[in-house]
């Protein structure tokens, strides 16, 4: 493929160990002859490279959020410039402070874009007028914001945190590429102006869903509500104008396909893609345990919500005492304090005997080989890579019903509501009460992923898109494996065993 593909993540790949990042390097690694670009939005630009990045990437640009200020942010803007900026400003405003007033937040977010572009927006947007049209616009007496009253302290935080989120407006990606952000919010910003100002084609892959995350994110975040509902706004617009810019959608999920066209995407213009696992690289785990244990596997986080799969467990050792649960996962940097948040609760809980933090693992397979039954407690999901890793292990799950989850696992295991620990414990219960059903499900569970969810499905549907929005004929070209045939693994005695005494045995 001549055109090259310029990846745009956010806080993930190639900074941070986790699914989204997996799936990047899988893709990335899946397609040797293609040239990537990585363009990775992070905190403050002192992130460390976590993953190994293989020939194919080119070229990495860190893009801080949260730096040193932008070169030129210290001259402020004079005369016509001045003029047009707040124009295009006080119109931007008005797009998502109050939406009736027709102002189009797609047609002033790129003329904010040339000027990023010249490096003058940062400087424009801490000066003195944009304080005072923020202001103005906020405290109009027909705006909800309005009634909160919100003091200049408020206009201040949330310029600051405006400027911040609009800094990748400033980055120009090769004219001769195709974007690929693989999450929407930020990571679209530089493909949004590239694709109007360069005529750049505009992928766009949802894992989570980045507007309802940004929602649970600023409930309990520490700023004010007018500054929540101005940022939230700000989210809710770009998110809405992402969806109907990108040229193609491709949604993990068909979960995430509906929350894309009731955000405004063209039903046509999105196109499911499955993540996948390598089922050798993740093989059949073998015998269980002589304890009945749960295992977790993930990025000890909030959003995976621990708390509530912490009481269940509580609840499963009130029935079977003797059962252990083991977490395995790194503890992201500043999550320290969560994991010690944990901790006390497992102590108040009075299970924390029973608790073990196993950290990181160089094998993953290990992790779901190391327990009867794999949870998932997340409030928030894509398409889970721990769940279809679990399934290719042959272990049957318990999962909390967000996102792709119910797609991702069938009728192989079982699904509970979100933050209800009593029906994650009689989950739990049932599964490890009951030998024959679990490992029936268990193999149902490999079974499936073999099926479905491979990970050469999964790169060849991007391969194709590729060369599709690069405008080259769409060829099938094998990507690289490490089995040359999945069906090998059906001739396993292990799957003869099965085939003999049928899937009631």
């Amino acid at each position: 493929m001549r055109r090259p593909v310029t990846m745009l993540t956010e806080g993930t790949y190639p900074h941070v160990h986790g699914g989204v990042s997996t799936w990047c390097d899988q893709l990335v690694r899946g397609m040797p002859e293609v040239d990537f670009h990585v363009v990775s939005l992070t905190g403050t630009g002192r992130e460390p490279v976590t993953w190994e990045l293989p020939p194919n990437v080119r070229r990495h640009v860190p893009v801080p959020l949260w730096g040193p200020t932008p070169p030129g942010s210290g001259r402020p803007l004079l005369g016509r410039t001045r003029r047009r900026f707040l124009d295009s400003y006080e119109r931007f405003l008005l797009s998502f402070l109050e939406p009736d007033s027709r102002a189009d937040f797609g047609e002033a977010l790129y003329e904010l874009a040339e000027l990023a572009r010249a490096g003058r927006l940062s400087a424009a947007l801490r000066g003195e007028a944009a304080l005072r049209s923020l202001m103005w616009i906020w405290t109009m007496p027909h705006l909800p914001t309005a009634t909160a009253d919100p003091t200049v302290q408020d206009a201040l935080t949330a310029l600051d945190l405006l400027e911040h989120a609009l800094r990748p407006l400033a980055v120009r990606l090769p004219e001769d590429s195709v974007a690929h952000a693989v999450s929407s919010g930020l990571a679209t910003l530089p493909a949004l102006a590239a694709r109007e100002l360069d005529g750049v084609p505009f992928l766009l892959t949802e894992h989570g869903i980045y507007l309802r995350e940004r929602y649970l994110g600023y409930r309990d975040a520490e700023q004010s509500w007018p500054v929540k509902a101005f940022m939230l706004g700000f989210y809710r617009e770009l998110n809405s104008h992402g969806y109907r810019a990108a040229d193609l959608i491709t949604p993990c999920n068909q979960y995430n396909r509906r929350w894309e066209e009731r955000g405004g995407a063209d039903a046509d213009r999105i196109r499911t893609v499955y993540n996948g696992v390598d089922p050798h690289a993740f093989p059949h785990a073998g015998p269980e345990p002589d304890v009945p244990t749960l295992t977790w596997c993930g990025r000890v986080d909030p959003i995976k919500d621990l708390e509530t799969l912490l009481r269940a467990y509580a609840l499963v050792r009130a029935e079977l005492p003797e059962t252990r649960l083991r977490l395995f996962g790194p503890v992201p940097p500043g999550g320290e304090a969560y994991r010690t948040r944990l901790e006390k609760l497992a102590a108040e809980l009075g299970v924390a005997d029973g608790l073990t933090f196993e950290g990181r693992v160089s094998e993953v397979w290990r992790a779901y080989a190391a327990g009867h039954v794999v949870m998932l407690s997340s409030i928030s999901e894509g398409f889970p890579f721990s769940l279809i890793e679990a399934m290719s292990c042959g272990r049957t799950t318990v999962s909390t019903d967000v996102g792709g989850v119910r797609e991702a696992v069938g009728d192989t295991g079982l699904v509970v509501p979100p933050r209800e620990p009593e029906h994650m414990a009689a989950a739990a219960l049932t599964l490890l009460k009951d030998d024959e059903r679990r490992l029936r499900l268990g193999a149902l569970s490999r079974q499936r992923v073999i099926d479905r969810f491979t990970l050469r499905r999964s790169v060849d549907a991007f391969r194709t898109i590729y060369r599709e929005l690069a405008g080259l004929p769409e060829r099938y070209e094998p990507s690289v494996e490490t089995v040359a045939d999945w069906t090998l693994e059906l001739r396993d005695p292990w799957y003869e065993k099965l085939a003999t005494v049928g899937t009631d045995w």
